[in-house]
């Protein structure tokens, strides 16, 4: 290697070094063949890294396809040997030889360039291909002629490469060394004593290769020449060097170039064979040449990525043994023949949705072996989707969020990263990866309805269900999980949780007891929907249930007002006409709508001929004239029927007395049929004989005295208050409004009686100064001044024959 080689060689060293400076890359410098865990170089602190950092970061080491020769060791911050280093495996001739890689760091995503150069040793000796070299040379050759020799090979470059050649012995050959740029390390055989084949037929020489490394290594191979007759013309190449080019990946039996040499001497001698000299095992297996023409083809496959030029040695021999030797030098032409290769880095398989953007998520090399405009890339991403690609570095790449992610939307992403180099044609490789999205709880439980309404009928059981109502959650898992809650309120004072509960896992809204119409018609209470995230979302809604009523409630008779200890009736004249109203059955019923409908019907009746009930009014009317043959006690019984299903009923005695005159009414009602005493009773009452009849007639004396002082008091009171207007009696719940209520009519009733109920006077009220019968002391009466005075003395007489015909029945 001459010393301008040398020069160039150092130059280029410290250019790169420098660049990589200028990069921000960190670079050592290792011998060759180092032990298995020899520190290289302590990156932590080169890099301004704390371990710390190193463990948290999960650091490693990224090579791509290259073997791995260098490992971290993170406990220590530093780098040491993982594989034996065998730089001229590694990097053959080429120098300097460097080993690139890259520490990749998480959270956040890092990564620093790290340079190694291995630096060479002497570990290679010389080496021959051939284990002799032969030679048949004329004993005529001119002093001066030159015989190659096959060089030595030194894998080591540098000062360890091949240094300098040694013949022994030098009787009659030296050796010419040459080491000139583009042109290798050739040795030459120049012959310096003439031969004598009659002296020495056969010459053995050894030649010897040695390095420049120290120690020095060396490398021999034995030189038999044969001497031969006279052939004193060696042949000559008509150029000493031939440059050609060559196309990769070109196919076989492609002309790379032609060589030509010429001989002066005639016949035999002058014809001249090649053959290819340098016996390299690369230019040996891609090249040959034809021994007749000198045309050399290819016979191999040219690869611009593993050689990008080629030195072929040619050699011219004639018979004689007479030899020259030329270069042809060649330069591949480089094609598009290799696609982008993407090596994933670093790779986050899932994110979650509320990442911030420019979250890297994948780091990736791409390498391509083409050189110039071939091994220029270019990638890209499918586009519409929030990420994007940005390049770090020549050939680095980072996939980072290019927007807001959501889940609920795109639950995960296929990204299809594409890179092409800028050949024609271009190659293009596609890689697709994965990225699931992973759930954070940002929706909220939605409802099916703004607002749910919902029927149940009363008196329904405890626990029924009535309806559900659902809400449902965008998010994933946990986070879509509801739950159903009743909000807390209350109805009419009351909790609405004593009236419904929810399901917490179905929604089921059920009737937690038994509800009545009639004391609530319907109610409304909100229900949350809530989620199972951290913190949890929620939503609610409003509920109303209405209550149906149900015919569960039969009618209520309010007029005539029913008593089992006293009778009263109603009187007709005798002189009533047909049509004429006899009384109004008022009643009612707390159910609502057609529940709520009533109809009247007569069941029974002592005469049907003579009466009739209005089925939606209820009044009873005469049918016919009353006569005289008609009994003057007429006993009706009316239903009173509502329109539920099925239906309910009310029934209702109403007592007529046909009449005209009190006497006539009083005498047949007095004789009004009674209940037979019980058995007991009288029992019971015969053994207390002696004390009640002591104790009756001091009775009777203070009736007398109470009645007669109430007589004068109401002899006063009507005095005083003969012009005031009468104010009619209502029954419970009824009411009259200027004649324009369910009754034509205002009637009063008072009920008076003795002390032996089973004997009653009635009194009755009509219209318009119609006469009351009652059978009640205490009671008022709503009839003429006249009358009033008339009936209170008739009543004071009436009541001393009650109790006298009383006591007398008793003893």
């Amino acid at each position: 290697m001459s010393d301008r080689t040398m020069a160039r060689q150092v130059l280029l060293f410290i250019w790169f070094l420098s660049l990589s400076s200028a990069l921000g890359q960190v670079s050592y410098s290792i011998p060759e063949e180092m032990a298995k865990g020899s520190l290289v170089g302590n990156i932590a602190q080169d890099l301004g890294l704390d371990l710390k950092r190193l463990k948290s970061g999960k650091a490693r080491i990224y090579t791509g396809d290259s073997a791995e020769y260098i490992e971290l060791n993170k406990e220590r911050g530093v780098l040491l040997i993982k594989e034996r280093i065998d730089r001229e495996a590694l990097c053959g001739q080429t120098t300097p030889c460097a080993l690139h890689l890259q520490i990749i760091l998480e959270n956040p995503m890092e990564f620093f360039s790290v340079t190694i150069e291995i630096t060479d040793i002497n570990d290679n000796i010389p080496n021959f291909k051939k284990s002799m070299i032969v030679f048949r040379i004329s004993e005529s050759v001119i002093l001066g002629s030159k015989f190659m020799l096959e060089p030595a090979i030194d894998l080591d470059v540098g000062i360890n490469g091949l240094h300098s050649y040694m013949l022994k012995p030098t009787d009659n050959f030296n050796l010419k060394f040459k080491n000139q740029p583009g042109e290798g390390k050739n040795v030459e055989m120049v012959l310096n004593k003439p031969l004598d084949r009659e002296k020495q037929h056969d010459i053995k020489l050894v030649l010897t290769a040695i390095d420049g490394g120290d120690p020095q290594l060396s490398g021999s191979i034995e030189i038999h020449i044969t001497v031969l007759d006279a052939n004193d013309n060696a042949p000559v190449f008509l150029q000493s060097v031939y440059k050609a080019t060559v196309t990769e990946n070109a196919p076989k039996e492609t002309i790379v170039s032609q060589v030509s040499a010429t001989d002066a001497d005639e016949g035999v001698n002058s014809k001249i064979e090649y053959s290819i000299a340098n016996m390299q095992d690369d230019a040996r297996q891609l090249f040959e040449i034809d021994q007749h023409n000198g045309q050399v083809t290819v016979v191999g496959l040219i690869d611009f990525e593993k050689a990008r030029n080629y030195e072929i040695s040619v050699q011219a021999s004639d018979h004689g043994g007479l030899t020259d030797s030329c270069k042809i030098i060649v330069d591949v032409i480089d094609i598009n023949d290799n696609k982008p290769v993407i090596n994933i880095m670093s790779k986050t398989n899932v994110i979650a949705e509320n990442s911030a953007s420019e979250t890297v998520v994948t780091m990736i090399n791409v390498l391509d072996l083409d050189s110039g405009e071939n091994g220029k890339v270019h990638c890209s991403i499918n586009e519409n989707i929030p990420f994007t690609l940005r390049s770090t570095n020549a050939n680095f790449f980072s996939l980072v969020t290019d927007g807001d992610l959501d889940r609920e939307l795109e639950s995960e992403y296929n990204i299809s990263v594409t890179c092409a180099d800028e050949g024609v044609p271009s190659q293009t490789i596609i890689i697709t990866l994965s990225l699931q999205i992973s759930d954070v709880n940002d929706n909220a439980p939605v409802f099916d309805k703004s607002s749910y309404e919902a029927s149940i009928q009363e008196n329904n059981t405890p626990g029924l269900s009535i309806f559900s109502v659902r809400a449902r959650d965008a998010d994933f898992n946990q986070n879509a999980r509801v739950s159903y809650i009743l909000e807390d309120s209350s109805v009419n004072g009351v909790p609405v949780s004593s009236l419904v509960s929810v399901s917490a896992d179905s929604g089921v809204i059920h009737a937690v007891r038994s509800f009545d119409y009639e004391q609530i018609k319907d109610f409304q209470f909100r229900v949350r929907a809530q989620d199972g995230g951290s913190p949890p979302l929620s939503s609610n809604v409003s509920v109303k249930i209405m209550i149906q009523d149900q015919n569960d409630n039969a009618p209520q008779v309010l007029y005539p007002v029913q008593s089992g200890a006293s009778v009263v009736a109603e009187i007709v004249p005798r002189s009533a006409d047909v049509g004429y109203l006899v009384a109004k059955v008022v009643a009612v019923d707390v159910d609502s709508g057609q529940n709520a409908w009533l109809s009247y019907k007569l069941q029974k009746a002592t005469d049907r001929a003579l009466f009739e009930v209005g089925s939606q009014n209820g009044e009873i009317r005469t049918v016919r004239q009353v006569t005289d043959k008609d009994a003057v006690k007429q006993k009706l019984t009316v239903v009173v029927e509502d329109n539920g299903q099925p239906s309910r009923s009310a029934t209702v005695n109403v007592n007529v007395a046909v009449a005209d005159s009190f006497p006539e009414v009083l005498s047949e009602f007095t004789d009004f049929p009674h209940k037979d005493y019980n058995d007991n009773l009288t029992f019971y009452l015969v053994l207390a004989l002696a004390v009640v009849s002591f104790l009756f007639i001091v009775s009777i004396i203070a009736i007398l005295s109470v009645k007669c002082y109430r007589w004068r008091r109401e002899q006063i009171f009507y005095k005083s208050g003969a012009n005031l207007p009468v104010i009619p009696y209502y029954p419970p719940l009824y009411a009259d409004v200027g004649g324009t209520g369910t009754l034509q009519h205002v009637y009063n009733y008072e009920v008076c009686r003795t002390t032996d109920s089973r004997k009653s006077d009635l009194k009755y009220g009509r219209p318009c100064s119609e006469s009351i019968i009652s059978l009640d002391s205490s009671g008022t009466q709503t009839l003429t001044h006249a009358q009033r005075e008339r009936l209170n003395f008739d009543d004071c007489e009436d009541q001393v024959r009650i109790f006298y015909s009383s006591f007398i029945s008793i003893l």
